[in-house]
């Protein structure tokens, strides 16, 4: 092993280490590891940033903005509307229902957008129907990725595979050239789930909002005496929320009131207030108040003819990420208050306003119609079941989508390379302010620009350095010997193993070099491995560390265990899809 290879083997293990942690951003890992391979002398400066120069980043950008203009337009929730006509009132036929759509958009747009956009319609059905929601939401998120690996600009996975192909003079992947294996996982998938797979996810009962989020138990009452120091205190200047102490409601007079935060105390207010006991107990340093518990609590006791209670989704890329809802005081921006989260498995029924939010969290919020809709009106988080939705802005939305099919029609039939024809739908769509100039930026997931990028120049190092030749060495020993049928299983495995500490798109570009070199080294074909390697990097479904996977998470209210059991049969029905059809449509013998 020369000095070359250990290097890069080295910061590929400690590179996966820290995608599995998740303590830094996945950019900053990338564009570190870029650095370490330009210090310790195994790339130039230009071979470390030549991935940034590929035709992918340019196609992935294109995508993100027709994505989000699409999103922006409604035109896409109006295919929500799809599911509940096609739906009918059995939980199989609803579960092909859904996936059949998931699968229909993931094609086009991303799985994570896809998902998003589809998950409220699908839980308000559930609820609609009497279904629990749990049994649907998995399916969602599986559809959504067999769905996008049927075309080149279905996953970001798909365009890096493709850009790294081209690097190492292969031909690049065709917009629908996945199609036959990608639709041929959708039938098996969707047949499988909808007959078998949705009966082993669990099926919540019925329960109250406040049982769901284990609020219940952490309900009191606080009277204000005449010498409180709350007397003639608004709430938002009150030391109530320090104290880890929520106020729901007030009674004054035989009234109740669910105050915003200007509302000020008197004495002899009853305060509804949600706090631990231990957060109780540390209020008899301030003087007048007595304490009681709050009898049989229930939604209704929260709720009046133009206040309601409601769940909300913080949705992908939300700018709230990262942030407290101390930090965000949605009561005094929107007037809602934020009873309880719940998050992976966990509810967190007190101390919420010092919970950092993360996508996919949902929260447990109280106000009228008109402050849960301009909440959900700045796209960061989507309430559920109570709201009108978005109006599809007609002009728009038929200008985006026209753009994005007459691009994918352009590059199927080879009129124009694919990057040249995705930019010209997205420069169509920013000028018919589709998505308005100011906002192009911010509808890209740099993240994934970054990622993509880095680790394409990263599999140009397992390359360069002798990396590749050498794991293709160890993997053709072992594997040769039993055939090539034995040689494909193991790239499937390997692949699929390693999207669990990276992502789909790092998993695929890591192996892909090892892939090539074992197919050189043993005379097959090496496109054939790269295609085989590329589908296998889109099937995340053991674990919830897809980004899809990760966003129904708490929605569906899952533990961990429910993904290993709906998500190993998939992944063998994927894994003999894939043996079967991989080498029949790209023949291993070149």
């Amino acid at each position: 092993m020369t000095y070359d290879i250990f290097v890069v083997l080295v910061l590929l293990v400690v590179a996966m280490v820290a995608f599995f942690l998740e303590r830094i951003s996945i950019d900053v890992i990338t564009l570190s590891l870029l650095a370490a391979l330009v210090l310790l002398g195994i790339l130039t400066p230009a071979e470390a940033f030549s991935g940034f120069a590929n035709e992918v980043i340019v196609v992935l950008c294109c995508v993100f903005v027709l994505s989000s203009a699409l999103v922006r337009s409604g035109i896409m929730e109006s295919v929500g509307k799809v599911i509940h006509h096609l739906a009918g009132r059995g939980e199989g036929r609803a579960v092909t229902a859904i996936m059949a759509v998931s699968a229909g958009m993931s094609a086009f747009i991303s799985n994570t957008n896809s998902t998003a956009i589809l998950m409220p319609a699908v839980m308000e059905f559930s609820r609609r129907a009497k279904f629990s929601t749990s049994r649907f939401l998995i399916p969602l998120a599986y559809a959504s990725m067999l769905g996008g690996a049927c075309t080149l600009i279905g996953t970001s996975t798909n365009l890096a595979s493709s850009g790294l192909m081209r690097t190492f003079g292969l031909e690049p992947i065709s917009m629908f050239e996945l199609a036959p294996v990608g639709l041929a996982m959708v039938v098996a998938g969707t047949t499988w789930m909808a007959l078998v797979g949705y009966r082993t996810l669990p099926k919540h009962d019925e329960a109250t909002l406040l049982e769901e989020f284990a609020i219940d138990n952490y309900l009191s009452q606080i009277k204000v005496g005449e010498s409180s120091d709350l007397v003639g205190v608004a709430l938002t200047d009150s030391w109530l929320g320090d104290a880890g102490v929520t106020v729901l409601a007030i009674l004054r007079e035989g009234k109740k009131i669910f105050p915003r935060a200007e509302e000020v105390m008197l004495a002899g207010d009853i305060l509804a207030v949600q706090a631990s006991r231990t957060e109780l107990l540390d209020l008899d340093e301030h003087p007048d108040l007595s304490f009681g518990p709050l009898d049989s609590p229930a939604d209704e006791d929260f709720t009046a003819a133009d206040v309601k209670l409601a769940e909300a989704v913080v949705m992908p890329r939300s700018q709230v990420q990262g942030k407290t809802l101390r930090k965000l005081n949605l009561r005094r921006r929107y007037g809602v208050t934020v009873f309880a989260a719940y998050r992976h498995g966990t509810p967190y029924p007190t101390d919420v306003a010092s919970l950092r939010l993360r996508e996919g969290d949902v929260l447990l919020l109280q106000g009228t119609p008109e402050s849960l809709a301009l909440l959900q009106s700045n796209e960061s988080i989507w309430v559920l079941g109570q709201l009108e939705r978005q109006r599809f802005r007609r002009r728009r939305g038929s200008i985006a989508l026209v753009a994005l099919l007459g691009a994918v029609a352009s590059a199927a039939v080879n009129w124009v390379p694919v990057s040249v024809a995705l930019l010209v739908a997205s420069l169509i769509v920013v000028l018919t302010r589709g998505v308005a100039s100011n906002d192009v930026y911010g509808s890209i997931e740099w993240r994934i620009i970054v990622l993509i990028g880095g680790m394409t120049s990263f599999g140009v190092a397992m390359e360069t350095s002798g990396a590749a030749d050498y794991l293709a060495g160890l993997i053709t020993r072992l594997a040769e010997p039993l055939g090539l049928y034995a040689l494909m299983s193991a790239f499937i495995v390997l692949t699929m193993v390693l999207t669990q500490p990276l992502s789909n798109a790092a998993a695929a570009l890591v192996v892909l070099p090892v892939a090539m070199s074992t197919a050189s080294q043993i005379g097959v074909d090496p496109r054939s491995l790269a295609i085989l390697v590329t589908l296998s990097a889109s099937l995340s479904f053991i674990a919830p560390l897809e980004p899809a996977c990760l966003l129904v998470y708490s929605p569906g209210r899952y533990r961990f265990s429910d993904y290993m059991k709906a998500g190993f049969p998939m992944s063998i029905i994927a894994f003999l899809v894939l043996l079967i059809l991989v080498p029949l449509i790209w023949p291993l013998n070149p």
